[in-house]
């Protein structure tokens, strides 16, 4: 109990603070199970005896579904394990947490019915839900300047700029916070641009011209989001973090820039990916961008599965659900790419988003597969078959023949037999030694 005081008082051993200001910042970050738990059953207890309960079954329906959600929602924020972050408060992750429970167990739910079911399902959320809509074609006319339109010759491009671009750009800038590296928030950019031009076929919402693709999308909100991600985390990389408790600061402004700080992390953990390595993280990295990709996807297959319009408060709860937590499942993930030995198992937002990802591509799988099913244009299905043989033999060649070469060509044949279980075993990593003539035995580390 000593230690977290002096942790959350930010004193770092530099004099015994304030009593009072030890209090105060332990009371703030505190649980409150007893408080929660008293309120919730003051009322529980109001509404059991003191409000009359309307005859509408349908209303009581929902109100019941809400009131157990909230029930729920309270227990997690109070009870549930805290994650790899604390700011601005480790409840308020804990509520993301126990809402991806929640939003998972909604997911299951929508799977295990009919079509036409679930989609009348939604009803229920909103009346104007589960009605077919039209997909939007953004393709068309792709001339940058219309000669033919005296009007407004510009008008393509004004057409593009809906409430999509600033989402786009504000979209890319998060994504770059929560990944941490330059290079592969560009390739899940260009990736999608791809998987758009390979999938317009089912969707029409992917046909685009081609300078909304590559200028509009990829240079402009993407790029500019990312780069502007990279200068704040350059900012949150070089900004010291020695915090002190807020009754220990002694004029105004500095308890309010305290307060502001609060939003900001506790400390910054640089993301060091290192994706060649080994293959251990070589096959992480891939995981990764896959369930990238897969979530992006899902946005847009979802809402046309489940008959929602783009604009819906849905679709805009869902992206700021995945912002809210996805974060933190990077976080867990890196942690248990980092350092396998301390963190035995893949942290529970990590495991969530990665389960909701999943049972929303399977939604969208049993609610439309006639979409899914169609087949892709062959010189789409010869690009794709090309780029997946690239990466497999690059994988060989860094990760199992180059390693061949050295053991077997730089290292005496009593360690042969050595390199093949380590091999077997898939978890090694080496460099190439300065010279053939050094020994390269501490070039080679296994880890089994």
């Amino acid at each position: 109990m000593k230690v977290l005081c002096m942790q959350i008082s930010g004193v770092n051993g530099e004099g015994a603070p304030k009593q009072a200001g030890i209090n105060a910042q332990f009371f703030f970050v505190r649980a409150h199970t007893v408080t929660v738990l008293f309120i919730l059953t003051c009322v529980l207890v109001y509404v059991t005896l003191l409000e009359e309960t309307p005859q509408d079954t349908t209303y009581n329906t929902k109100r019941g579904i809400v009131a157990s959600i909230l029930v729920f929602l309270c227990f997690g924020v109070t009870q549930a394990k805290d994650g790899p972050f604390t700011r601005p408060h480790p409840a308020y992750w804990r509520f993301w947490l126990c809402v991806s429970v929640v939003y998972e167990l909604f997911l299951i739910f929508v799977l295990f019915q009919t079509v036409r079911d679930g989609r009348q399902f939604m009803k229920y959320i909103d009346p104007k839900l589960g009605v077919a809509l039209p997909e939007r074609d953004y393709g068309g006319n792709c001339l940058i300047y219309d000669p033919g339109n005296t009007t407004d010759p510009w008008h393509n491009i004004w057409d593009k700029m809906d409430g999509f671009v600033p989402a786009h750009f504000l979209g890319w800038y998060i994504k770059t916070l929560v990944i941490r590296d330059w290079w592969m928030c560009m390739i899940i950019s260009v990736m999608f641009e791809f998987l758009e031009y390979s999938l317009e076929h089912q969707l029409p919402n992917f046909s685009e011209c081609w300078w909304d693709h590559w200028i509009m999308d990829v240079l402009v909100c993407n790029g500019l989001g990312i780069y502007a991600g990279m200068k704040t985390l350059g900012w949150l990389s070089m900004k010291p973090y020695q915090w002190q408790g807020l009754w220990n600061i002694p004029t105004y402004k500095g308890k309010i820039k305290r307060m502001a700080f609060q939003f900001t992390p506790y400390s910054w953990v640089k993301f060091e990916w290192k994706p060649a390595s080994n293959l251990r993280r070589w096959l992480a990295v891939l995981g990764i961008i896959f369930m990238f990709l897969l979530a992006e996807l899902n946005t847009f297959y979802l809402k046309f599965v489940l008959w929602m319009p783009p604009e819906h408060y849905l679709v805009l709860l869902r992206l700021v659900f995945f912002v809210n937590v996805g974060g933190v499942a990077m976080r867990e993930i890196y942690d248990f790419m980092d350092d396998p030995k301390f963190y035995r198992k893949l942290g529970q937002q990590a495991w969530l988003v990665a389960a909701i990802t999943v049972t929303e591509f399977l939604i969208v799988v049993k609610y439309d597969p006639r979409t899914i099913m169609l087949p892709i244009p062959f010189f789409v299905t010869q690009c794709w078959f090309l780029g997946i043989v690239l990466i497999l033999s690059w994988t060989l060649w860094r990760f199992f023949i180059r390693f061949f070469l050295v053991s077997f060509f730089f290292l005496p044949p009593p360690h042969h037999g050595r390199c093949m279980f380590v091999f077997l075993c898939g978890k090694f990593s080496f460099m190439l030694p300065p010279s053939p003539m050094q020994d390269v035995t501490g070039y080679i580390s296994p880890a089994c």
